[in-house]
């Protein structure tokens, strides 16, 4: 098994590989510091478990950490760990694509928990957490739209909100400049939104900050 663990603090991210190295023989576990670090350990092991998922920590803002890593490897479960657990947040991150969501101030087998939970499959949340309860019509309906996008036209949109040009974002993708104008030709479409700043402020304010 392996486990990817992503805070930016090295005490929280020692005393939880500790406890779930404990846990058992057979773990791998991975840390990583910043978004950029957890980008790279994500893409050296495809095949990991799970990815517990700071919301604030350097290299990223709000969710779209979550988000990024959601459309570059749908694959891999993502439980987010925040010490930003209002229900709003909670609901956000599931959302969002994530497979559950603990809490920083959780005790050591709830996370266990909370973790074998994730890993069987499940979504895990905290106690007394109702789903559905914090979500804002004009909310549903934006998640609804962007999620209506494909994987590239995602990524397009994503690189568009860090203020990337047509040609930048082409080169990076290694298509045509022309491929991108269509992609955004696309997204302008689907969210149903008259520019690509427009685009960029609905995104934004999706996946802005966490707390």
């Amino acid at each position: 098994m392996t486990l990817i663990i992503a805070d930016d603090h090295p005490l929280f991210r020692g005393a939880l590989a500790q406890a779930l190295g404990a846990a058992g023989g057979g773990v791998l576990i991975l840390e990583a510091g910043d978004f950029d670090a957890t980008r790279r350990v994500v893409t050296a092991h495809p095949e990991a478990d799970l990815l517990l998922l700071d919301l604030t920590m350097p290299g990223v803002s709000g969710f779209s950490g979550l988000m990024s890593l959601r459309i570059d490897h749908p694959a891999l479960p993502v439980m987010v760990v925040s010490a930003h657990d209002d229900p709003a947040t909670i609901q956000r991150a599931l959302d969002l694509g994530a497979c559950g969501f603990l809490s920083k101030s959780s005790g050591i087998d709830e996370i266990r928990a909370g973790i074998d939970t994730a890993l069987a499959g499940e979504i895990y949340t905290p106690a007394g957490f109702s789903p559905g309860q914090q979500q804002d019509p004009a909310t549903v309906l934006l998640l609804q739209r962007l999620q209506s996008l494909t994987p590239q036209q995602a990524r397009v949109l994503s690189m568009l909100a860090e203020g990337l040009l047509n040609k930048q974002i082409a080169y990076e993708l290694g298509v045509s400049e022309a491929t991108i104008k269509a992609h955004v030709s696309a997204i302008l479409l689907k969210l149903h939104v008259d520019s690509r700043t427009q685009a960029v402020i609905h995104y934004g304010r999706l996946l802005g900050g966490a707390a």
